[in-house]
This record gives C-alpha cells, sequence and structure tokens, in this order.
C-alpha cells in the first residue's frame, strides 16, 4: 500500500488526505475528506511507519521542503503534501530505517542525518515558547513560598520543577499537590524535563527551581506541549 500523505488545506481547515485504490477503504477509518469532515470526529493520519491510525495531536507531520530535503513541520502549517509520523522518537528511527519518506513522497524527499535532533529541538523551542506565553498572561508563579501559596488557593494546573531540583524539595511539593488535587477530585499536572537555565530564559528571571501554573488556556498550552515533548523523550 502507498503510504497516505495529505494535500495542502486553506488557512484554517485540516488537510485531506489521499489514499490509492488499494487504500480506498480507509475511509471507514476518518482518512478521506468525508471523513474529516464528520461533526463531532477528531481528525485522524496514518502513521507512514507504524500504519496504525492516530489523532493528530499524536503525531507529526513532515514535508519536503524547497531544497528537497525532509523537515518537520511541528504547528501542520506548512504548505505541501505531509507524512505523518507518531511521534516517538523511536517511529521516527523505524520510518527513516524503512525508507518510509521517500515512499510517502514519491521519491522526492531526502533526509539528512539529524533529524531526529531537529524534531527534538523544535519541540522543546516550541513548550518554552508556550511556558513564555503562560508567564506573559500572568499565569506562572515561581519561589517555594509562592508555590505553595499557589498550591493551597486551589488554582494551579502544572506544578513545575527544574530538572536539577533537590529530591527532597521537589518531593515535598509534589506531596502538597497530591493532597490538594485529592480533595479537589482532579490531577495537578507534574512537569520536571526542563533545566532551570530554560526556565530561566522563558520566564525571564533567575534560579527558577520551582513554579507553578494556574489554571488557564495557555497554561493547558504549556502543558500539551510539554507531554509531546516527554513522548518524544519516552524512547
Amino acid at each position: 500500500m502507498e503510504a497516505v500523505t495529505d494535500e495542502t488545506a486553506p488557512h484554517g481547515a485540516e488537510p485531506v488526505d489521499g489514499t490509492d485504490a488499494a487504500g480506498a477503504d480507509q475511509a471507514d477509518v476518518g482518512l478521506t475528506d468525508a471523513g474529516l469532515s464528520d461533526v463531532g470526529r477528531a481528525p485522524t493520519r496514518l502513521c507512514i511507519a507504524s500504519r496504525a491510525v492516530r489523532p493528530v495531536e499524536e503525531l507529526l507531520r513532515f514535508v519536503v521542503a524547497p531544497d528537497g530535503t525532509v523537515v518537520p513541520d511541528i504547528h501542520a502549517r506548512l504548505p505541501g503534501r505531509g507524512a505523518w509520523v507518531t511521534a516517538r522518537s523511536a517511529v521516527l528511527a523505524e520510518a527513516l530505517k524503512r525508507k518510509a519518506f521517500s515512499r510517502a513522497f514519491k521519491g522526492k524527499g531526502r533526509t539528512e542525518p539529524g533529524l531526529s535532533d531537529m524534531v527534538g529541538q523544535l519541540l522543546e523551542k516550541d513548550a518554552l515558547a508556550a511556558l513564555a506565553l503562560a508567564k506573559k498572561a500572568g499565569q506562572v508563579v515561581t519561589g517555594n513560598a509562592k508555590v505553595i501559596e499557589a498550591l493551597q488557593s486551589g488554582k494551579v494546573a502544572v506544578l513545575m520543577h527544574a530538572s536539577e531540583a533537590a529530591p527532597d524539595g521537589a518531593g515535598k511539593l509534589d506531596a502538597l499537590a497530591r493532597r490538594i488535587g485529592e480533595a479537589a477530585g482532579r490531577e495537578i499536572a507534574r512537569i520536571d524535563g526542563l533545566p532551570g537555565e530554560q526556565l530561566d530564559l522563558a520566564l525571564g528571571r533567575a534560579n527558577v527551581v520551582h513554579a507553578a501554573l494556574l489554571a488557564h488556556p495557555t497554561s493547558a498550552g504549556f502543558l500539551a506541549r510539554m507531554k509531546r515533548l516527554e513522548g518524544w523523550r519516552a524512547d
């Protein structure tokens, strides 16, 4: 079966996947124009490595750049046909091993060494930009005392520690977050995958070790990007 890619879509619209004659029955899983336009149905794509159909939020889109190289399109906005891969570094490695991009782009896509590193860097940059946006919106508090105060207020959605934070300090805040979350019947997300140096840059202050993000759309956006980055790094 020929790998499924997508065609250029108008701004704000979902790209439309195409299938060859052998794959025409994939309309049943939402890969055709009709399937993608179903009300209440989450858009899906076919991973060119695993051949599994997944929601687009679990995938990464790749396109062929003007110079002929395959590049990641982490926001799924670049023009041209797109090929989709499950957002895990091991799955991208499998796609490269199987030369899946060459099949998907009919021999026109050229992969270069370092593609996986490029994806990781872009996902990390995207997460840090989302964190900076949450800070700009006034939804981030830093410092141990202020984080405790925010947790006790019941308004925290995400508790974050620098990757080098001392285990005892992080553990005490985690325990408090669990108690407060259980009392409120909800879970407070925990993030510890970013070093303090990067947190300092994103938040515009020095020596950030612990931070809390209040419940807000910008905080949800950061959490979604961090989960995607963590999933990518999991392999």
